[in-house]
């Protein structure tokens, strides 16, 4: 009936929260309701597994409050009309968001004005990477309220040094990364900076340092805070392509993030204290962070776990409660780092890819009760999958943030005798397309 069906599209659409809503593309479902978004994700992993020929058990969904939910932010910065501004860069050409797929090709860069796009003929150039377009923004309803309100006061005091900071030829301001704890009293700040120079001048360490005296008096929680530096200038404005070098450092150069028990409390799940460097890997979602420990490492107990991927340790804190022995591997810095400072004596930090850990751990007689993986977006591959088969642990939880990538690893293991036990939903990205989550496979001895 047409009524009825006027009635399900109300229930589905919704205003955007945030004024920048399709211009952005990072969030890119804020014109539905957030049970409309929550469904919409279900109904997308079913016909992925489906497609795949996997058996979907029920799916258990684990919604997030829908905004202020992030506990880090990155932000582009450019000039526009001689005033520092942050905002968010995506590829013209497919009116989606990311800063890795642009053209070199391309010769014109562009920035989306605050308001009132109708097409591109209202864009005006910016001196921005080849193929990069900018649109600056007003307000983040993503971010916790902390990220913002320190964006808006590191900008003021930037754009109070024009000296320092602007039209300078061997270095210039490019990019801010903002990360605090769940509850926002502490705060790390990294401003990335493009240079074509070995090291910065003295004067402007002493500027950068003057800069975070400055806004620490309106900005208390801001504990630490550092510069990295990137080549001044890439054909490939990708963060995975390149390598920043450290700069000039203030203050602590991380922060402890804890994460607490959900309420009521998980029997055997205590509060767990996280060290995390300033750039190192950490999940965002300050909101379901207690839920997706619990998920992944509550109930369990054994003489041995392993944890791949493990980034600053996770989920090995938690296990390392209650096994006797925790294996964690991880290959990046800084977070293998701080897994490895992590006093815990039956927790056994490997700096390794999982890859190079399993191919020597096969000619090993250890064989683990639990093994966790928490693999990239590219997923774990054939290979890992195939080597986690023959290692044969009885459960295996298997975290993903890429639902495109996870059905061809379970396939590998459902070949090699594992069943899906358990799925959960996880929405850590609220707002977005981005879907998170935990598998859980068993297999009988």
């Amino acid at each position: 009936m047409p009524g009825s069906q006027t009635s399900n599209l109300e229930l589905r659409t919704a205003i955007p929260p945030c004024p920048h809503f399709g211009r952005c593309g990072g969030c890119q479902l804020q014109h539905l309701t957030y049970p409309a978004q929550i469904r919409n994700k279900a109904t997308q992993l079913r016909a992925l597994f489906e497609t795949a020929g996997l058996t979907l058990p029920e799916q258990q969904l684990h919604p997030s409050p829908p905004l202020v939910y992030r506990n880090r932010i990155r932000f582009t910065i450019n000039e526009i009309d001689g005033q520092l501004r942050v905002g968010y860069i995506r590829n013209l050409a497919n009116r989606g968001a990311g800063s890795s797929d642009a053209h070199p090709e391309h010769t014109k860069q562009y920035v989306f004005p605050d308001a009132g796009l109708e097409g591109e003929a209202s864009l005006k150039p910016v001196s921005i990477p080849h193929g990069i377009f900018f649109l600056p923004i007003r307000e983040c309803p993503i971010a916790a309220p902390i990220l913002w309100r320190t964006t808006e006061a590191i900008l003021a005091l930037l754009n109070q040094s024009h000296s320092a900071w602007l039209r300078n030829s061997h270095h210039r301001l490019d990019q801010l990364e903002l990360f605090t704890t769940a509850d926002e009293s502490h705060l790390q700040l990294t401003l990335y900076l493009r240079t074509d120079a070995k090291t910065l001048p003295a004067k402007l360490t002493t500027v950068f340092t003057a800069l975070c005296e400055a806004l620490r008096t309106s900005v208390p929680e801001l504990s630490g805070a550092g510069i990295l530096l990137l080549p001044l200038l890439s054909k490939q404005r990708s963060r995975r392509a390149e390598q920043p070098r450290p700069g000039p450092i203030w203050g602590a150069p991380g922060l402890n993030y804890t994460v607490a028990p959900l309420e009521p409390r998980t029997l055997n799940l205590e509060p767990q204290t996280y060290w995390v460097p300033r750039s190192a890997f950490f999940q965002i979602n300050r909101f379901l962070l207690p839920e997706l420990l619990d998920i992944v490492t509550a109930n369990r107990s054994g003489n041995l776990a392993w944890d791949l991927y493990a980034g600053v340790g996770l989920f090995s804190r938690a296990l390392a409660a209650h096994f006797t022995q925790v294996t964690s591997v991880e290959a990046a810095e800084p977070a293998f780092t701080a897994l490895a400072a992590t006093k815990l004596p039956n927790l056994r930090a490997i700096q390794a890819t999982t890859l190079d850990f399993l191919r020597a751990a096969v000619l090993q007689r250890d064989r683990p009760s639990l093994i966790v993986l928490d693999p990239p977006r590219s997923g774990a591959g054939s290979e890992v999958c195939s080597l986690l088969a023959r290692i044969a642990a009885p459960t295996l939880v298997y975290v993903s943030c890429s639902p495109e990538t996870l059905p061809a690893d379970l396939q590998t293991l459902a070949v090699s005798g594992y069943t899906i036990a358990e799925l959960h939903l996880f929405d850590l990205f609220p707002q977005t397309t981005h879907i998170e989550t935990v598998t859980i496979l068993t297999r009988k001895k």
